[in-house]
């Protein structure tokens, strides 16, 4: 009869310190996300995200500690301390993960604000990660009473051989570890890989980096074939962008003439069209072509998603111009021999008349 009231009696202590931690975990955090999503910060979403799950695990524990008094179950003293030593590893395992957790949140929201030299990117949470984890399980191994250094130096054939195992896998992860610790490529840029394509980086991760194209598609690159290749950041040295786009005109044109406009046009475009820089006074350079003169215009975006609309407005804008100050837009112009045998041509079919080409 004492037996089952002492059983009893730690069974109503685990579940009621069960509950509470299930109380805790459904209620008080879903009331904490409330009142979280009110606050600028993210400091407290943060928090919440970390022990959200590790809650359930200190629930088990404590209910296992505050109903053992009650077991009545004697046990060897070595058992015994076995057992208290796997209720400790477990808490701090889960403390562990916790604090991975919110290691990794706070890098990611916070670690541009304080300088971190590492870019915020899914591989450089998981590191923060890893480091807080692996912290933990030194200190459990050291609670066990295990040496660390001798488990570092037995692994190193072990290692090598995982190694050659995993090769192409640790020749990706060790990529992006270059490719952040360079800072030539970083989430936000806009690049073009040769050979693959070009558009924005959203993420550098342990094995892949993806980037999101013009046509809003998702573009997942090897980071060990993206340290290889040649890469264009648009985004480096700085945001702006250099454009150029190329009109022709005919060769019975005054080049003089054709620049003026040509430039004074291109002028009010950078002053009016959106994304054009402002601060940057178009340049146009004269060439001399096959059947045309040209005129190269030279400007400056603001930013790259710019380009395509602003070459499309300064193109419609140059021509329109050019055809209401009646300026000739040539075109080419090729002259066909008819020759039946050896000497020379029997006939000659000539272009019609155009001012285009040469005399």
């Amino acid at each position: 009869m004492f037996e089952s009231s002492n059983q009893l009696t730690a069974l109503t202590y685990f579940l009621a310190v069960l509950l509470t931690g299930l109380f805790i975990r459904f209620w008080i955090i879903r009331w904490a996300h409330t009142w979280a999503r009110k606050t600028e910060t993210k400091l407290d979403d943060v928090i919440i995200s970390a022990v959200d799950k590790p809650i359930l695990i200190w629930a088990v524990l404590g209910g296992f500690y505050a109903a053992h008094p009650y077991l009545g179950i004697t046990l060897p003293t070595q058992l015994a301390s076995i057992l208290d030593r796997l209720v400790l590893a477990a808490l701090i395992l889960s403390i562990s993960w916790s604090l991975a957790n919110l290691a990794g949140g706070v890098f990611r929201y916070y670690g541009h604000r304080i300088g971190a030299a590492v870019q915020i990117t899914s591989l450089s949470q998981l590191m923060a990660k890893l480091l807080v984890l692996v912290i933990g399980i030194i200190v459990v191994l050291a609670e066990f009473g295990v040496e660390v250094t001798p488990i570092v130096a037995s692994l190193g054939i072990g290692g090598l051989a995982i190694a050659l195992a995993l090769q192409d896998t640790l020749a990706n992860m060790f990529s992006g570890f270059y490719i952040l610790a360079e800072k030539s490529i970083r989430v936000g840029d806009f690049i073009n890989v040769e050979g693959a394509g070009e558009g924005r980086v959203v993420d550098i991760g342990w094995r892949t980096t993806k980037i999101v194209t013009l046509f809003n598609n998702m573009l997942v690159i090897p980071n060990k074939k993206l340290a290889e290749v040649i890469v264009t950041n648009y985004d480096l040295p700085e945001h702006n962008l250099g454009l150029s786009t190329t009109v022709s005109v005919g060769f019975g044109e005054d080049p003089e003439r054709i620049e003026a406009i040509v430039y004074d046009e291109a002028s009010k475009a950078v002053s009016e069209l959106e994304g054009a820089d402002p601060a940057f006074k178009p340049v146009v350079r004269f060439t001399v072509g096959e059947y045309s003169l040209n005129y190269t215009v030279i400007w400056r975006a603001l930013d790259i998603k710019y380009r395509y609309q602003l070459i499309h407005q300064m193109n419609m804008r140059l021509f329109k111009r050019l055809r209401s100050e009646g300026v000739e837009i040539p075109f080419p112009v090729r002259t066909l021999y008819i020759q039946s045998g050896p000497g020379k041509p029997d006939s000659v079919a000539k272009p019609k008349s155009n001012a285009a080409s040469n005399p």
